[in-house]
């Protein structure tokens, strides 16, 4: 891609700290090494939520544990926090249509989008459009053959024609704010680790 800018604005301090303060931080919060779901949820305050907003979630958490085994261990923490960041534009919508594409078939649908659309906002505590509206214009704007459907390479494509687009997608699925309350925590541990510069 020709944009090799990082989507995350201000957020590059994040990853300032020495990675040893980073693994020592989530060692404490997380003796085993491995965080569960029950504790990103935990981390995060989703306690309580209502049976599509746990799905919703899960599939965020899925995301972050790229070896699919129940768990986020430090490599795939770091990993997640790294993308989120510091990595690049291409990186980054990879990312955000593994995230969206709940059922692994290698496209995304109006109700997948909708859903994690509707996720990461209540994720972050924000609504910054209209689920249906956010759906609309997306495919509008990056579904070229007009199935319904949003391939990898639509996706991408759409993303990387339409600036404004991008702009929309990168602050819809933007989870920074997950970032801050990890960095500056809801509980102890992990909640120590702050950022040098937000």
């Amino acid at each position: 891609m020709g944009n090799e800018e990082s989507i995350a604005g201000d957020q590059t301090g994040i990853l300032a700290q020495d990675p040893y303060v980073w693994y020592r931080a989530f060692m404490m919060e997380y003796p085993s090494g491995l965080q569960t779901l029950h504790e990103f949820k935990a981390l995060l305050g989703l306690q309580g939520l209502n049976q599509k907003a746990n799905e919703h979630v899960d599939q965020v958490y899925n995301t972050f544990d790229t070896n699919k085994d129940g768990y986020i261990d430090f490599v795939e923490f770091i990993a997640a926090v790294n993308l989120m960041v510091q990595g690049k534009i291409e990186q980054k919508l990879k990312w955000y249509f593994k995230m969206c594409d709940s059922d692994g078939n290698g496209s995304i649908d109006k109700k997948e989008l909708r859903n994690i659309f509707v996720a990461v906002q209540a994720l972050n505590g924000q609504h910054t459009m209209n689920p249906e509206e956010f759906v609309n214009l997306v495919l509008q704007k990056a579904d070229v053959n007009n199935d319904g459907e949003l391939t990898l390479e639509e996706f991408i494509n759409g993303m990387e024609k339409d600036r404004d687009l991008l702009e929309i997608v990168s602050k819809s699925f933007d989870l920074s704010n997950v970032l801050k309350i990890i960095c500056n925590g809801k509980q102890a541990g992990l909640g120590k680790v702050k950022m040098k510069s937000l």
